[in-house]
């Protein structure tokens, strides 16, 4: 590691540090729960494409390969590689501003996608949501690694990734019942805009810490801020950050080939409306997302005082049991069965989120954590989110002509077999990343 570090920038380091700012309990909770709340929005805007797949594929007469381009390689390919150059700002300025800028690009975005007039209309506005969503994540990673010590951070991470849950509860109660009731262009139209308000209340409520505010050692005053490619070396270094790379991004090849399609399968294969099927989502992978969420990073933390492998152990137990879980979700025959099967799916797989960011933040030295968390995120967004719901659509119009309504049955289950993959980097992961932990902290301090 020794030739890739002497490339990083040197630190100035103080001897003793600086009086800094004491930030009460109360207000760090209100951070975390603010930049959650931005999160929420983040996926919902991203992801309510997900329940309005049917209708808008029956009104643009498009095919379910045309829908997995719209839903995941469009979106993914300038969310994931913008996410990168956007971090890197967010390690030099203000953090609070650039997720500001962003919330405000990805609402409006949103609103647009409500006023497309056909398929490359919309294709443009969703491009708009990925570049504006590229620069919230690592931002906000990089927020609350300086708000939070190491050892609470899985669980604060777990909180902000109640996101995801919540954004998708949110996103298919909604979504279902506006497209329902008033069609899929209104949806649109009100997720879109109270971003906009959300916003300007971030910019003026929340602050912009000290880096590394949160660590325990003397200040480092930095004099040059590293490169996209020096962090990307010194990340591509750590044995954990590589194995955790390619588990996350398998988990989410499999989780978002599941998630952008669940709602067509529901309505294809079981016949359900738009409005059941966005009631039943909310109720089943909201609640079961934001448990596994929460006890995702609570028990990594709680178990990993005793041997810090848990924190990769529990995600890989989580990918391994949700592997096992998208058969009965995908070949159940009763609603209620497959409405069972997604609540513990759901719980199950979202265990790896505050682990697997915290894992990030911990890994990384302080001036390039936001970088690290966007290098994350590439993979996780290149393959999971770019590819997944493309290799669904492709598979189901395959299999079209043997299976009809059921190909798209047949083409999720496929994708799901991915998890089996991230469970096993999960594990080697956490096998190594006691030794990458301390060497993490011995440059930190150095």
């Amino acid at each position: 590691m020794a030739n890739i570090d002497d490339k990083i920038p040197a630190p100035m380091i103080t001897p003793e540090r600086a009086p800094a700012v004491q930030y009460s309990k109360s207000y760090v909770r209100y951070v975390i729960g603010i930049l959650t709340v931005v999160y929420i929005f983040n996926f919902m805007d991203r992801q309510i494409l997900s329940i309005l797949m049917q209708p808008i594929k029956e009104e643009m007469q498009l095919s379910d390969t045309q829908l997995g381009f719209l839903s995941g390689v469009a979106f993914a390919l300038f969310y994931a590689t913008l996410g990168i150059p956007i971090a890197r700002l967010a390690d030099q300025y203000s953090r609070v501003n650039l997720i500001t800028i962003c919330l405000s690009i990805w609402s409006f975005m949103t609103v647009l996608s409500g006023m497309a007039a056909n398929f490359w209309q919309l294709l443009a506005a969703r491009i708009g949501v990925g570049i504006g969503e590229a620069g919230g994540s690592p931002s906000s990673h990089s927020l609350i690694a300086d708000y939070v010590p190491v050892q609470n951070r899985a669980t604060a991470l777990g909180v902000f990734a109640l996101g995801v849950p919540i954004g998708l509860m949110v996103g298919f109660q909604v979504g279902g019942w506006l497209d329902q009731n008033y069609g899929w262009r209104t949806a649109f139209l009100v997720a879109g805009v109270p971003g906009l308000l959300l916003a300007v209340i971030l910019r003026f409520t929340v602050r912009e810490p000290k880096r590394g505010h949160s660590q325990t050692q003397a200040q480092i005053v930095h004099v040059d801020q590293p490169s996209i490619k020096q962090v990307a070396q010194h990340m591509r270094s750590i044995r954990t950050f590589r194995l955790l790379c390619i588990a996350c991004a398998l988990q989410a090849f499999a989780g978002y080939g599941l998630i952008q399609w669940l709602p067509s399968f529901l309505s294809r294969s079981h016949q359900m409306s738009s409005g059941d099927i966005g009631f039943w989502l909310a109720m089943t992978i909201g609640v079961g997302g934001a448990i596994g969420s929460i006890g995702g990073g609570y028990f990594a933390d709680r178990f990993s005082r005793r041997n810090i492998g848990w924190q990769l152990w529990l995600p890989a137990i989580g990918s391994l049991l949700g592997a096992l879980l998208s058969f009965g979700v995908l070949l159940s025959d009763l609603q209620a069965s497959v409405m069972v099967f997604v609540l513990l799916q759901s719980i199950a797989v979202n265990a790896y989120l505050g682990p697997g960011f915290a894992v990030t933040q911990t890994l990384s030295p302080v001036r390039m954590r936001a970088i690290a968390s966007a290098l994350l995120l590439f993979a996780i967004n290149i393959i999971g989110l770019g590819l997944g719901p493309q290799v669904v659509g492709i598979l189901s119009d395959q299999l079209n002509p043997a299976f009809g309504d059921d190909a798209l049955r047949y083409a999720i289950l496929s994708v799901c077999m991915a998890y089996f993959g991230a469970a096993a980097f999960f594990m080697v992961a956490g096998r190594v990343v006691r030794d990458d932990f301390s060497r993490a902290a011995v440059l930190e301090a150095a």
